[in-house]
């Protein structure tokens, strides 16, 4: 697998296998956490390339004090062949050479599979409590203005 930073055209290639991998959900618009990355460190925006696809895609972030790490995916058919290793070894480098002393992510308590891969990797569970606010909602415009929940 070729790693490289995401290109614009790689963009409808990345939401399917996105979908594929159950990580979009109806109040993130992932068009528009796509525009939002390659605004803020689009270098952090990785993809894998095999046989002519994308068969991989992480978005990692660093604002300075912590990174992040968001949409890891490895498509169902290429798993348990490192992939998902080799595109987190690219992020974790780039943002260790950024000078990022640690990494964040989150993970739904359901995603037991994901747990297990990141505690693989040696990651661990933070004494935190994760909150989020929201401050834009990508849900409310796509219902269109004056549907309920606005």
């Amino acid at each position: 697998m070729e790693i490289r930073e995401f290109q614009i055209e790689d963009e409808q290639a990345v939401i399917d296998l996105w979908t594929r991998c159950g990580l979009i959900r109806p109040w993130n618009d992932p068009h528009k956490d796509i525009q939002r990355k390659l605004h803020v460190r689009p270098d952090l925006f990785l993809v894998g390339v095999s046989g002519g696809r994308i068969v991989a895609a992480v978005m990692a972030g660093y604002e300075g004090h912590r990174g992040w790490i968001n949409y890891l995916a490895v498509a169902p058919d290429e798993r348990r062949r490192g992939l998902a290793r080799a595109i987190m070894a690219e992020a974790e480098r780039r943002l260790r050479d950024a000078g990022c002393p640690k990494i964040n992510l989150q993970i739904r308590r359901s995603n037991l599979e994901a747990v297990a891969f990141y505690e693989a990797l040696g990651y661990a569970a933070d004494d935190v409590v994760s909150m989020g606010k929201r401050l834009e909602s990508d849900e409310a415009e796509a219902r269109g203005p004056g549907s309920a929940g606005d």
